[in-house]
């Protein structure tokens, strides 16, 4: 009997809780549309799906990953439907925008409402805790601490560059032809990274056997791609994984382990300089090696992958674009003096376009989400017009394509799939409004998240390319090679944007 009257009195508090729970959705439901109805709100258009809670969708996404042209599937969904619009996936209603004015609601104005949703728990197999994982008080105490490092007077000299870059450039020379530029760059950028933040260079483009790098390399590379494809399932991101995926993990950490034993090993009575050095803060303030590691993994990921990206694809479009080439030598060589520093490469005027148009078709973060933690209102995109407010319910997934939205007819003009770097020149239409014009151009993000790498990374590309078109007077696209039109060429897409056939250039 007592087994029966607990069983009765159980069964009596799950469906209180029950009740409980459908009647405050009902009242949040109330409240939702009472808010969304004050503000004028109208739904966004409707991506439509084939089959049930928008399955064909996830199906849509993984073979053009496969295929190598993800960005072309996002490109052609927003112009299909629209600029903002909703969608069912995986049976959740979750929200797209390429709207500049949207993106600063999302990425400023309405910053308290919007979090990162499961990032941290789809990424901390790999990455840890760090600064591109943590939100709150963590995230903030991750980049105080980086900042000081990133302060341009620590690379005003450009001397961090020099040494890799003349790696670089001798790994070329020994090749006697024709080489895989995006290679090269990969591992140029992780020993800029390493010497720069962690007070030692691994030189990979030395030795990148002794070093583990291509172990390391090939562990990122397979870990980001299960990372990306744990993302595309949202909450179902757990469903990916496995024996290979821990495997690559662990490779990346006992990578960023090693940089942590020869930093704490390192004897630093020598040290002459008084330079900040990253990884010396992460270590006073945490003996923690798990969260050393953690910090190291995400500014490796930041340092390494997108500007190794972005010189991969200002060669993949110059070789292609042998005019710009030459106009971009003559700029070069007209600014070009001894004792060359920081100022000197951004007053290199068309330099500086060049690579703000690659960054313009080719921004390193193709693709990034966002979740509402609270119920928000994207100002634009809906009813008939599309220019209505967006009601944004709380636990909402919303992505944005910074890739698809620089390609925009309207605010980049007609030729917006044309790399052109002299339409920086020009009246384009993004500069008719404000808010498109300082919202609408954002390889970097925007808002208190925006990359505090930017100008290190900039500057680093600029000094790369310069001293490449200044050591090589012939620099080309190798015989045979494959020209297309922008944008129709295999890309590779994990957390950044690369080109999948690598970028082959003709030195001889």
């Amino acid at each position: 009997m007592v087994h029966l009257y607990l069983t009765s009195t159980t069964l009596s508090a799950i469906l209180a809780f029950v009740i409980y729970r459908i009647s405050r959705v009902i009242r949040e439901r109330k409240n939702d549309h009472a808010i969304a109805e004050s503000h004028g709100c109208l739904p966004a258009p409707r991506l439509q799906n084939q089959r049930p809670f928008g399955v064909d969708r996830l199906e849509q996404i993984f073979r053009a990953d496969t295929e190598s042209r993800l960005m072309e599937l996002f490109l052609f969904h927003f112009r299909q439907t629209g600029s903002t619009l909703e969608q069912v996936f995986l049976g959740t209603k979750a929200f797209d925008t390429i709207e500049p004015a949207n993106l600063e609601a999302l990425l400023s104005t309405n910053f308290k409402d919007i979090g990162m949703g499961p990032r941290r728990d789809i990424t901390f197999p790999m990455f840890g805790d760090g600064i591109f994982t943590q939100e709150g008080s963590a995230w903030k105490h991750s980049r105080d601490m980086i900042r000081p490092q990133l302060m341009h007077k620590q690379y005003e000299d450009l001397e961090v560059f020099r040494q890799p870059t003349d790696d670089l450039i001798q790994n070329i020379v020994e090749s006697e032809g024709i080489v895989d530029l995006q290679e090269l760059f990969f591992r140029m950028t992780l020993d800029v990274t390493t010497a720069f933040l962690f007070g030692e260079s691994v030189r990979s483009l030395k030795a990148p056997e002794k070093t583990g790098e291509q172990t390391f390399a090939d562990a990122f590379n397979t870990a980001q791609s299960y990372i990306i494809k744990r993302y595309r399932l949202l909450d179902l991101y757990w469903l990916i994984g496995g024996k290979t995926f821990r495997k690559a993990c662990d490779d990346v950490h006992n990578f960023a382990d090693q940089i942590i034993e020869r930093n704490l090993s390192r004897d630093h009575s020598d040290d002459s300089s008084q330079k900040y050095v990253f990884l010396d803060a992460v270590a006073k303030g945490s003996a923690d090696r798990t969260a050393m590691r953690g910090q190291i993994i995400n500014i490796l990921a930041a340092g390494r992958d997108t500007t190794a990206c972005l010189l991969s694809w200002t060669f993949f479009l110059l070789v292609r674009h042998p005019a710009v080439m030459e106009k971009l030598r003559s700029d070069i060589a007209k600014h070009m003096r001894s004792g060359l520093n920081r100022n000197d490469l951004r007053s290199m005027d068309y330099l500086q376009k060049v690579i703000k148009e690659t960054l313009r078709l080719y921004p390193s973060l193709p693709v990034n989400t966002r979740t509402a933690i609270n119920s928000t209102i994207l100002p634009t995109g809906g009813g008939p017009d599309r220019k209505s407010p967006v009601f944004i319910p709380k636990g909402s997934a919303i992505a944005y394509s910074v890739y698809s939205m620089h390609r925009r007819p309207d605010l980049y003009g007609m030729d917006a799939e044309i790399f052109r770097p002299e339409r920086w020149d020009e009246d384009m239409p993004i500069n008719q409004n404000s808010i498109n014009a300082k919202w609408g151009y954002l390889p970097f993000n925007g808002g208190p998240r925006i990359c505090i790498g930017m100008d290190f990374a900039l500057t680093e590309a600029a000094y790369t390319i310069v001293q490449l078109l200044q050591r090589f007077p012939s620099i080309k696209l190798p015989e045979g090679e494959l020209v297309e039109l922008v944008g129709v060429e295999k890309q590779l897409t994990t957390l950044v944007v690369s080109i999948t056939n690598g970028c082959k250039v003709d030195f001889r």
